[in-house]
């Protein structure tokens, strides 16, 4: 395979939320890709993240995407709309129309891109059947928009439903912990046509359940209101981790 330049734009889900090294950094499926890639091709690649938390589907391309073209990726991965299946009134066709207008701009610049869905954390969300339901139109309206691409790279997570289980979030139940970055990050290698560790699959032990009851609602659901109440969003005054190329090397 040629250099590979790889670039991920998205949300809280590609700028690696939830899956927090021991110094306090969080890493991410991406970061984990990253490194996969180039130890599954036994030599360097270069990557960056705009990913930033907290940003709706439109607002991503319209703040990442020709940015990240201008560092003339290889490989560019896109999901979003996480955000948006929160919303009250979320327009899924227009979500996904922004993941047809960034194939578009990928063709036009000779990217290959990587699509991903998220993974599905309904099952122990407060608005649980509101989310999945959702999450299935969106899925199949952006998988309409795909049908014909065979050279589109995708990663699908909505489906799994191992990746639903508890053992693969963070407390907050939104966000993936480390298993669930792994998890992913080894369907996106697998869709590359490579080959990730098999541990990556798969928890080597169960995490904590974290809190439950009020005690949720107040750590963690009560924030996410008085945001939307202010009209503010998480990801305000954040700037992408890493907005130039990394070099990813192989066993770093």
């Amino acid at each position: 395979m040629a250099d590979v330049r790889f670039v991920a734009i998205g949300d809280s889900f590609s700028e690696g939320v939830g899956d927090v090294l021991p110094d306090g950094r969080e890493r991410g499926w991406a970061d984990i890709a990253a490194q996969g890639w180039a130890d599954a091709l036994g030599q360097p690649i270069e990557y960056a993240n705009l990913a930033i938390r907290g940003k709706l589907a439109w607002p991503i391309v319209e703040q990442q995407l020709e940015p990240a073209l201008a560092l003339r990726p290889t490989h560019l991965s896109f999901n979003g709309g996480g955000n948006d299946m929160l919303r009250p009134r979320a327009d899924l066709e227009r979500i996904a129309d922004a993941f047809s207008h960034v194939l578009r701009r990928c063709d036009e610049e000779g990217v290959t891109m990587i699509l991903l869905s998220g993974a599905n954390p309904s099952g122990q969300l407060p608005m649980g059947p509101l989310v999945h339901r959702r999450g299935d139109q969106l899925s199949e309206a952006v998988l309409r928009r795909v049908a014909d691409r065979d050279d589109v790279v995708q990663a699908l997570n909505w489906p799994d439903r191992e990746l639903a289980q508890p053992a693969y979030w963070s407390e907050d139940r939104l966000h993936m912990n480390a298993f669930g970055h792994h998890r992913v990050a080894a369907r996106v290698i697998d869709a590359l046509g490579l080959q990730p560790p098999k541990e990556w699959w798969a928890p080597r032990e169960r995490g904590g359940a974290g809190p439950s009851g009020l005690a949720y609602y107040r750590e963690f659901v009560g924030p996410w209101v008085r945001r939307r109440v202010t009209r503010t969003s998480s990801g305000d005054g954040r700037t992408a981790k890493y907005p130039r190329w990394v070099q990813r090397t192989p066993g770093a």
